[in-house]
């Protein structure tokens, strides 16, 4: 592979088309997910169905928990896992240090993640990122390609077994009459704290102040980081099948791998769909708090699930690329993939400022069902928007920050 100047977006053919596209594919379904969270109190967004919804606004509910939620944060997670080893390969192909300037690029996507969390919205992803990103770095630069989707499923099935065991824990300890009695006030005293929580993120982000509204997120962001010890597993097993991908050539060459992605589309997706159906029968809505069997083994259900029918939406998104029918118009999604950082910002931007009290005020006053075409609208907005910028400039403006901060130099930005 001929070297090239490092600050320039990777040319011609180094450049992996399916990745553009899938990323631009899935910040359509990240805002989807988070719209929820954005129009009322995060918290709210974390429980399933929610069963006071009615009509349209429950039916828009409960396609977007199947089909959505629970699943383009796994496809981020393996886009990211797939990014980290193409910039490995590229250093090892052009002879050029990687751990500094890699754990320069983690750091500086922490300092990004951080600001999001605290000055735009609470939901962030990126610092979540950049925190698992330092122990791919750490544990599993070396690790040959051959052994990482090994490692990726152990790590995706340790949150699985925990929270199994845990609820069994919950429902053994309930089977005296002391031990019942025990479980079920610690059940209400955890949700007195959790209804608390959501009242506060209301408040906050409803009512209060901007200077309120930053105070709530740090309180959200210590909330968000103690979860990381339960899923930030999982965020890690994706990374690694991520970089297995790109290692391999599964997604650089699909058709040397065609009965991989004819599995996902036809298996995993399938049966991601049936396990997601399964968790829904078992507990439509989960409460956030001490969890029983019944309710681990739904969320269990909803976690492999959606990784599996992630998979299968990658595998098919892929095999539409190479169908004349399909290829065009999935392409046009490209230059919003190549900006994903700076879309991913404006959404969360753009967002709050619609929706909270200190912004325009429409506070829990957009009906779910309503948020679907709102979605939608602003969605292609970003890819015009992105097809604009990109052919004026060589990359989005948090990509140009971002690249700047990685090699200590400011890139060119305009196209010449």
């Amino acid at each position: 592979m001929t070297d090239h100047n490092p600050l320039w977006p990777v040319q011609g053919s180094e450049r992996i088309d399916a990745l553009d596209v899938l990323r631009g594919f899935a910040l359509l379904g990240i805002l989807l997910m988070n719209i929820e969270a954005m129009v009322g109190p995060l918290n709210g967004a974390l429980t399933g169905i929610d069963p006071a919804l009615t009509g349209a606004d429950r039916w828009a509910d409960a396609l977007i928990y199947f089909f959505v939620q629970g699943k383009f944060y796994p496809l981020f997670s393996l886009l990211f896992g797939m990014g980290f080893a193409v910039m490995m390969q590229r250093a090892a192909d052009a002879g050029r240090p990687f751990v500094r300037l890699y754990l320069r690029r983690v750091l500086a996507l922490l300092a990004i993640g951080l600001a999001h969390a605290l000055l735009v919205w609470s939901g962030d992803i990126l610092t979540t990122y950049a925190l698992v990103a330092l122990l791919l770095l750490l544990f599993f630069r070396n690790t040959p390609a051959s052994r990482l989707p090994r490692w990726g499923i152990a790590f995706m099935l340790l949150p699985i077994a925990l929270m199994m065991l845990s609820g069994l824990m919950v429902d053994a300890a309930g089977l005296t009459p002391e031990g019942a009695l025990e479980m079920a006030g610690m059940k209400q005293e955890m949700s007195a704290e959790m209804a608390a929580e959501l009242q506060a993120q209301r408040q906050a982000q409803g009512s209060g102040s901007y200077a309120q509204a930053v105070a709530q997120r740090g309180d959200d962001l210590v909330m968000m980081l103690t979860y990381l010890f339960a899923w930030g597993w999982q965020l890690l097993g994706l990374f690694l099948l991520g970089g297995w991908f790109v290692r391999s050539g599964a997604i650089a060459r699909p058709q040397d791998h065609a009965v991989l992605h004819s599995r996902l589309r036809w298996v995993a997706l399938p049966l991601g769909m049936v396990m997601m159906a399964a968790s829904i029968a078992l507990s439509p809505t989960v409460e956030m708090g001490i969890l029983g069997l019944r309710e681990s083994a739904a969320m269990c259900l909803a976690m492999a699930g959606g990784v599996l029918m992630c998979l299968g939406y990658l595998a098919w998104i892929v095999r539409g690329l190479s169908a004349p029918a399909t290829g065009a118009g999935l392409r046009a999604l490209a230059p919003a993939g190549r900006m994903a950082l700076t879309n991913y910002l404006v959404q969360s931007v753009v967002c709050t400022f619609i929706f909270s009290g200190y912004g325009l005020g429409y506070f829990e006053q957009l009906p779910r069902a309503w948020q679907v075409p709102f979605v939608l609208g602003f969605y292609g907005l970003q890819v015009l928007a992105s097809h604009w910028w990109l052919a004026r400039f060589r990359f989005g403006p948090m990509e140009w920050l971002w690249r700047a901060a990685t090699y200590l130099q400011r890139p060119p930005m305009r196209r010449g």
